[in-house]
């Protein structure tokens, strides 16, 4: 399975980027620890970026990355609002 990867900030990093992760282009960016069949143990590097184990592994597998500024963009189904009556 492919799915699509980006650097986003995350709450209480300090706007430190983590990877993020998503299986479907209409699914909400989620931490790739919260994808726990995909993510590898971090490497122990000081101030090292959070999941670039995982993001290498799954550019290997053919996951899409996609620029954070681009991912901060696009709408997500699970996000947009819906009109209600008009």
């Amino acid at each position: 399975m492919s799915g699509q990867m980006c650097w986003l900030a995350g709450f209480a990093t300090n706007g430190e980027k983590i990877l993020h992760l998503r299986l479907n282009s209409y699914d909400p960016w989620r931490s790739y620890k919260s994808f726990p069949e995909y993510a590898v143990p971090d490497y122990n590097i000081p101030r090292g970026s959070k999941g670039w184990a995982t993001f290498q592994q799954l550019l290997k597998a053919g996951w899409i990355v996609i620029p954070s500024d681009q991912a901060r963009n696009i709408p997500s189904l699970a996000v947009s609002p819906v009109a209600v009556g008009q």
